[in-house]
């Protein structure tokens, strides 16, 4: 259960049965419930029971366990709500808990980030390119962190 006080924590709130919430999953290591502020209906979070900020915090074991939950209810939402895609975010922002949202996707420009819009003099539109390419040395540089001291 969360070891977090469910007064500063809304998804600790949500998890002690304290705030509402459409629950669509629920077991012994996390649960999931539908987005307040969905992009599509359909779209829902799943997150653990447990209190812990950061998603990269999570046991191995845990974070397996809410993104094979996700991809579980994705494969339902797929039947139910037939978006195009399914996608999978994990972005860390928003509330202090660790979450996934799992989004029904119905075109490319549904997930992304503010720095793909630019202005044109048509007005804003998304833009994949606006986001500079790193050369290769940087990216084999990026890489070569990964793959240091393991």
């Amino acid at each position: 259960m969360a070891d977090h006080n469910s007064t500063t924590c809304i998804f600790c709130a949500i998890i002690a049965g304290h705030a509402p919430a459409s629950v669509v999953h629920r077991d012994d290591q996390c649960m999931a419930f539908m987005n307040l502020r969905p992009l599509h209906p359909g779209e829902f979070m799943v997150i653990p029971l447990q209190h812990i900020d950061h998603f990269t915090d999570l046991s191995d074991d845990l974070a397996a366990h809410i993104m094979v939950t996700g991809q579980r209810l994705g494969r339902r939402m797929m039947q139910v709500f037939a978006p195009k895609r399914v996608g999978y975010v994990v972005h860390g922002f928003g509330v202090a808990h660790a979450h996934l949202n799992v989004v029904p996707l119905q075109e490319s420009s549904d997930i992304v980030s503010a720095k793909h819009i630019v202005q044109t003099d048509a007005g804003l539109r998304i833009a994949h390119d606006a986001v500079p390419l790193r050369s290769r040395s940087d990216l084999d540089a990026d890489a070569a962190q990964f793959l240091r001291d393991q």
